[in-house]
């Protein structure tokens, strides 16, 4: 066999299977401000190791993300970055370095001016940066969309709020803004043309069924030679479409999947034997080395941590999620082009 063999689930069951991937996401949103710009300025929510959003209220701007060509963004249009690429939005086709005025509140829209709503995402869920890896660094949203029309209704709400000053938390706009992210990346993993990942190999039928298997039983013996038997191909055939479609070999790949739902069951709080035997290890000592080779840190230390969190009432252990995700977030960017996904 010397070519894909397309599995007998059909597309609606690759959708269901992609559906539950991005179902597995977890993110908490915060804003930064809300407002209007007027005169020169200029926005940005890079440098801060987080993913981030901003969203066109009235007016129009042009976001410049390092690499790429100026993008126009008009009224009711967003842009989410899932990474943090060094970028930002300001009133004109070419960047001004000028520091430029101060944001307004929001209030009636001024003339000329941009209102824009703009804050943080944070990521969790054990295959949460599997997920985002397979999509590129930003995915903007286009008002005029229609597989996005959805979208419009919590547009309204957004611009209903009216926050006294810029900077005054709003929860509610965070959580509109949560709901938009998830309206973009499923339709944005629906797309035939994701480039790699967790993502690319879900959307392929004959690597479906595998992928769904892998994630709900990490421990069974995962061989290149057994996932090959699951796709019903040649391990030489397998080998060069999964490394082609994932961007790892399947042993890297099958490292990072069984690090991370390790990591989200410590985190729960489940022992670190039992989650060693949960995702294919049958000794302490091989798990720990794989643990510590993609976290940095012992599987225990994480374990403790994540509980001392939890008692601090604490989202996440300190910085060893972070760090996991980050690192794969690297991985990913060195990996692919650093493109963004203009759904339109």
């Amino acid at each position: 066999m010397n070519k894909l063999v397309t599995s007998s689930a059909g597309s609606g069951d690759v959708d269901v299977l992609v559906q539950s991937l991005i179902d597995g996401v977890q993110l908490d949103a915060t804003t930064f401000h809300v407002g209007q710009y007027c005169g020169r300025w200029t926005a940005s929510t890079a440098g801060r190791a987080l993913g981030g959003f901003h969203l066109v209220l009235h007016g129009g701007c042009w976001l410049h993300v390092a690499g790429q060509q100026p993008l126009r963004l008009e009224a009711r249009d967003g842009v989410f970055m899932l990474r943090d690429v060094p970028h930002r939005l300001g009133p004109d086709a070419i960047p001004d370095a000028v520091p430029g005025s101060a944001m307004a509140p929001l209030g009636d829209p001024a003339p000329g001016a941009t209102g824009l709503a703009c804050g943080f995402f944070r990521f969790h869920g054990a295959l949460a940066s599997l997920v985002v890896g397979s999509l590129p660094d930003y995915l903007v949203l286009r008002a005029g969309d229609p597989a996005l029309a959805a979208v419009a209704s919590l547009f309204d709400l957004v611009q209903a709020e009216h926050p006294p000053t810029p900077d005054t938390p709003s929860p509610l706009i965070a959580r509109l803004a949560e709901l938009m992210f998830f309206y973009v990346v499923r339709h944005a993993a629906r797309r035939a043309d994701i480039a790699s990942g967790l993502l690319a190999l879900a959307r392929l039928p004959g690597f479906a069924p595998l992928v769904e298997r892998m994630v709900h039983a990490p421990g069974e013996d995962w061989s290149t030679a057994a996932m090959a038997r699951t796709a019903h191909m040649s391990r030489s055939s397998f080998y060069k479409h999964f490394s082609e479609a994932s961007g790892q070999a399947p042993a890297q790949f099958l490292l990072a999947l069984r690090t991370r739902i390790a990591a989200q069951r410590l985190h729960g709080g489940e022992s670190v034997e039992r989650v060693a035997e949960q995702v294919g290890y049958g000794s302490y000592a091989a798990f720990s080395r794989a643990f510590k080779k993609v976290i940095g840190e012992q599987p225990g230390a994480f374990r403790r941590r994540a509980h001392a969190a939890h008692a601090r009432n604490a989202p996440e252990p300190a910085g060893a999620v972070r760090e996991l995700d980050e690192r794969a977030k690297n991985r990913d960017a060195r990996a692919q082009p650093s493109a963004g996904s203009r759904l339109q």
